[in-house]
């Protein structure tokens, strides 16, 4: 195709669709409707942000004041002014601005183009290089504060935030000045796998977005594998969490894709050198063991550039330890980083210190390493976002690493056995959780079973089985060649 003629097309169109049409016609991407349909959404959105109300001068926080220790009265008459600055600053901005942009929450299966589209939006709101085509003035490209997050780290951030405020005052309520802090940094906050799965997230969410989007005017837009009807399903107390999801259809356009059922992430295959497998268990020819040993110790470095062990500093004061590594790589065993008490606090820190790391004997993951696939799978989300190279031995093939499983409630009343969908309630002898995997076989799953989480975590185990595809899929466009930092 004449460059004129991309050049015009690509004018004739937002920039968000422009941007995917040059990488169509780059042979970068397959043309997809749903993907084109999305596209035009973003440009309808980037247009609405040059109208968004100007960020709030920074406000006082009422714990900072000396009235904190001692008096209540002034306290409170701090707070309720804070609180009609606020009312008449949302009046304002209604009355002169109009109501603020409507956010987006796109969901749907994995490898459909949901954060791709994503991060064309969010390049779109910076001003374009020289070489672009669309470089013309015709092309409006909004200035505007932005973060583009991960939803598990953001979440970290947030509970970091909040045990700082906490530790200064430990009488003081951290949420508005935690969500005065997001909206003085970021105007548009972009997430990519928005998920709840954890109680108390689930109880900040309502306040903290709330404050967000009606009082500072910030943007959000989402995407997540899980419908909003679908977040936090069957978690404790989540009759409490409804109101944030009522929230979220309100101030946000819900896109649905459903629909599209092609995994481009897997278009890309593997090269062979980030995920290694044996099945020989110790038997047989050996030479394969050997062979991919050596292709570690080639990734690693050799051994020459060992140093000692390190302490990696974590969020909230903790460290993770890391005994082999070297300035770009460290190397674990499975159990190091996912039978130990981790989080995603202690994998982001690993992916910021580490480009390259290695980790050895990774079984398969079924219904009976519920908690070590969790953690497996958040590593992994780390490491995709950070774009460390993540390299893997395992005991099966990749296809065949995440055993699919689905957990339901099983209630027994004598002889009789009923699967209910209700997934609320506590276990007792008549609600137990069951496990029931791909190949049809039932485990008892409770407090007192084999697998020992109660039924309270079965909104967890669902979201874990969702999050395998999810999983997979990143492996896969993480072993290209072209993956990674260096």
């Amino acid at each position: 195709m004449a460059q004129g003629h991309v050049a015009r097309r690509c004018l004739s169109k937002g920039p968000v669709s422009a941007a995917y049409e040059l990488k169509v016609n780059a042979g970068e991407v397959r043309r997809d409707n749903a993907q084109v349909a999305l596209a035009a959404k973003f440009d309808a959105l980037h247009d609405s942000l040059a109208l968004l109300p100007p960020v709030p001068v920074r406000t006082d926080d009422p714990a900072q004041s000396s009235c904190t220790s001692s008096s209540s009265l002034l306290l409170l008459l701090s707070r309720s002014l804070a609180s009609a600055q606020s009312f008449f600053r949302k009046k304002f901005n209604l009355w002169f601005f109009g109501p603020p942009p409507r956010g987006m929450y796109i969901h749907g299966p994995v490898g459909v183009g949901k954060s791709f589209l994503m991060d064309l939006f969010y390049a779109s709101l910076t001003v374009p290089d020289d070489n672009s085509c669309c470089n013309n003035d015709s092309l409006k490209h909004v200035k505007i504060t932005k973060r583009r997050v991960h939803f598990h780290e953001f979440m970290l951030d947030v509970h970091h935030r909040i045990f700082v405020y906490k530790q200064k005052h430990p009488q003081g309520d951290a949420i508005p000045v935690v969500a005065q802090q997001l909206a003085l940094e970021a105007q548009l906050l972009c997430f990519d796998e928005f998920q709840v799965t954890e109680i108390a997230d689930a109880m900040i969410l309502k306040r903290l977005f709330s404050l967000l989007i009606s009082d500072w005017n910030v943007v959000m837009v989402a995407t997540s594998n899980r419908a909003p009807d679908a977040l936090y399903e069957g978690g404790i107390n989540r009759s409490l969490f409804l109101p944030f999801i009522d929230m979220l259809k309100h101030t946000s356009d819900i896109i649905s894709m459903e629909d599209s059922q092609n995994d481009y992430r897997l278009e890309n295959r593997a090269d062979g050198q980030s995920y290694f497998w044996s099945n020989n268990g110790g038997h047989g020819d050996n030479n394969i063991s050997n062979k991919v040993q050596a292709q570690l110790e080639e990734i690693y470095g050799g051994t020459a550039s060992t140093t000692e062990a390190e302490s990696i500093p974590v969020l909230f004061g903790r460290t993770v330890q890391v005994a082999r590594l070297n300035d770009r790589c460290a190397w674990f065993d499975f159990s190091d980083l996912c039978y130990q008490p981790l989080g995603a606090a202690d994998y982001i820190s690993l992916c910021r210190r580490f480009p390259v790391i290695i980790m050895e004997r990774v079984p398969q993951l079924d219904a009976n390493h519920l908690n070590e696939a969790r953690r497996f799978v958040t590593l992994i989300d780390a490491c995709y976002e950070s774009r460390t190279r993540l390299v893997l031995t395992a005991q099966v093939p990749l296809d065949e690493l995440f055993v699919d499983f689905e957990a339901q409630v099983q209630s027994s009343d004598g002889d009789e056995e009923l699967f209910v969908n209700d997934k609320g309630g506590n276990s007792s002898s008549f609600a137990t959780t069951m496990i029931r995997t791909k190949k049809g076989e039932v485990y008892e799953w409770s407090a007192t079973g084999r697998i020992g989480v109660s039924l309270a975590q079965l909104s967890a185990a669902n979201d874990l089985a969702f999050s395998f595809r999810r999983a997979e899929s990143r492996l896969v466009e993480m072993g290209g060649k072209e993956w990674g930092r260096q």
